[in-house]
């Protein structure tokens, strides 16, 4: 609440300055011009005030305009941070309600199934494995969401392991080979910076499934002392000139750790994703 006033008074004496200073140089304008004004206006005069007048306005947008830009741009980013901070928060929620209530809801019906296919006649023994083949997958889909939306790995092993681990389970699930190369890292990275990462290479891969038409993706993670660059090139079709919500979403999340994202897609030359975060000073 603080902050919000702080911002709205700085706001507020900007514009007023802003106005101060354009009515003071029109004043200033008019007494030292040669032009004047009857005490009833003159046909002949109009045209000079309305042009005194769009030189006014046209300066104090320009000046407004110059001004309250780089707060706009911070008060665009403080929303997107909060936003996207929410979403986090929700996916979190709605994994640990997948893996603690459904997940544990469909185990139990495993159990269940399995007393029941021990001891069922034998007409109706295979109908019964058969279900309980299909609630075994339903689990094991349940909780493949659970990991997609909060990625364990990240948070207990670190952005090495957890992009390891999506890169085989893209594999499973899309058929398609990954080639990685991940550099190892002595430290850990923030965690802001590792989850960017991840939720890059995340959507991505998916855009690779959805879209690519590709055979083989290549992922690389490397580090100087400077800048973190993540790379995710695949020799699918390419041609991508329009930026949905998915590609939209990634350029908000760089945003968040003032980090660079490029996309390359000549068509029929696959598509590259460049993620390049600075790094001075952030690693722990």
């Amino acid at each position: 609440m603080n902050r919000a006033r702080s911002r709205a008074t700085a706001l507020f004496r900007r514009v007023v300055m802003i106005n101060g200073l354009i009515f003071t140089l029109g004043t200033l304008i008019l007494a030292l011009s040669p032009a004047t004004v009857s005490a009833r206006v003159k046909l002949t005069e109009i045209p000079v005030l309305i042009v005194g007048l769009a030189v006014m306005l046209t300066a104090n947008a320009l000046l407004l305009r110059r001004s309250l830009a780089p707060m706009l741009k911070s008060e665009r980013s403080t929303a997107s941070a909060t936003a996207l901070a929410a979403q986090e928060n929700e996916r979190q929620r709605i994994a640990r309600e997948l893996h603690d209530e459904i997940g544990q809801t469909l185990t139990v019906a495993l159990l269940v199934l399995k007393r029941a296919v021990d001891r069922a006649p034998v007409e109706i023994r295979n109908e019964l494995a058969e279900t309980q083949e299909a609630v075994r997958s339903g689990l094991d889909e349940v909780r493949s969401i659970a990991r997609r939306l909060r990625p364990d790995a990240l948070e207990d092993l670190g952005l090495n392991s957890a992009l390891a681990a999506l890169c085989s389970e893209f594999t499973q699930a899309a058929g398609i080979t990954v080639v990685k190369h991940i550099a190892s890292q002595v430290d850990r990275l923030p965690p802001d910076i590792e989850l960017v990462c991840y939720r890059v290479a995340q959507e991505s891969l998916t855009n690779v499934a959805r879209h690519a038409d590709a055979d083989k993706v290549w992922l690389d993670l490397h580090t100087t002392p400077h800048r973190l660059t993540l790379r995710i090139a695949d020799d699918g079709k390419g041609g991508v000139t329009r930026e949905g919500a998915g590609i939209n979403g990634m350029r908000e999340r760089a945003l968040l750790v003032n980090a660079d994202l490029t996309i390359t897609s000549p068509r029929g030359e696959g598509t590259e994703v460049r993620l390049y975060i600075p790094l001075s000073g952030q690693v722990d």
